[in-house]
């Protein structure tokens, strides 16, 4: 699965020695000097290392490698709940849909029409539904996981812009992750449709599915759609779905039902893969 998810995204390089990593790409293997460039990293970000199933930045041949680094088994025990948190991070916002509108930041709605690329019938089935608008930044975790089990049907890439997605811009930028490009997945799951949508940010130049691998680059100009009704894709709770090169916002969307979130969960407040993100008080 290695190649699939071995893309060259841009970052911004400290002046020095280590700019010249900038040419050669994130999926270079340029020894010494990518290993100077993971220990800055993991300097700068303050990266917890003890929780890598591999914490020798020394051992990682290119900088994709060290950022989609996978955890220690057992480092993020699954919930029992209905949904569970998909990625480690912070909240950036969650809730009700008002009708089709999900909320972003004081004075800043964009609709679910938007989101989905334009699609008004998948948006429809989430009008007075559930959102959680999840932020990860370039020290987390970076393997995004199933909320619950899910059967994939479709999957969308939106080209859009690449603002940054920090809470800052967030406050600031007027449906800025109905502007960013985007991946949105479609699943099937325990509970009707849901859909989970990767968003790409500044320096955040590709996303990848486990069943897909990158989807972007190319970057396009048009939207693009794959159905996977002839072969279907089936992942279990806690799997992982799909992957971020450097840091960026998971938008979730869940149809209209007795869902409430964990009491614990505040905007700003710190989530771990794995905890309880929600649950359903009527069974079906």
């Amino acid at each position: 699965m290695s190649d699939r998810f071995a893309v060259l995204p841009q970052y911004l390089l400290p002046k020095g020695p280590l700019t010249s990593l900038a040419g050669k790409g994130a999926s270079a293997r340029a020894g010494k000097l990518t290993t100077n460039f993971v220990a800055w990293f993991v300097r700068r970000y303050k990266v917890d290392m003890s929780e890598a199933a591999n914490p020798d930045i020394a051992s990682y041949p290119s900088f994709n490698e060290f950022f989609t680094r996978a955890l220690k088994p057992g480092a993020r025990p699954i919930a029992q709940a209905d949904l569970i948190c998909p990625v480690d991070g912070a909240i950036s916002q969650f809730g009700p849909i008002e009708r089709d509108l999900i909320f972003q930041a004081k004075g800043h709605r964009y609709t679910t029409t938007a989101l989905v690329g334009g699609d008004a019938g998948l948006a429809t089935q989430f009008d007075h539904g559930h959102f959680a608008t999840l932020y990860l930044s370039p020290r987390d975790y970076h393997r995004i996981h199933m909320p619950c089990d899910g059967k994939l049907t479709r999957m969308i890439h939106v080209p859009g812009d690449l603002f940054s997605v920090n809470p800052t811009t967030a406050r600031g930028v007027p449906g800025l992750f109905a502007r960013n490009e985007r991946v949105v997945c479609v699943f099937e799951g325990p509970r009707g449709p849901f859909v989970l949508v990767l968003v790409g940010a500044t320096i955040v130049g590709s996303m990848a599915t486990v069943w897909h691998g990158v989807v972007n680059p190319p970057r396009v100009t048009k939207v693009r759609e794959w159905r996977y009704d002839d072969k279907p894709v089936f992942i279990k709770q806690g799997d992982e779905m799909g992957r971020f090169l450097l840091g960026s916002t998971v938008v979730m969307l869940f149809p209209r039902g007795d869902l409430s979130f964990n009491s614990a969960w505040q905007p700003g407040g710190a989530i771990r893969l794995g905890e309880v993100m929600a649950n359903y008080s009527a069974t079906r």
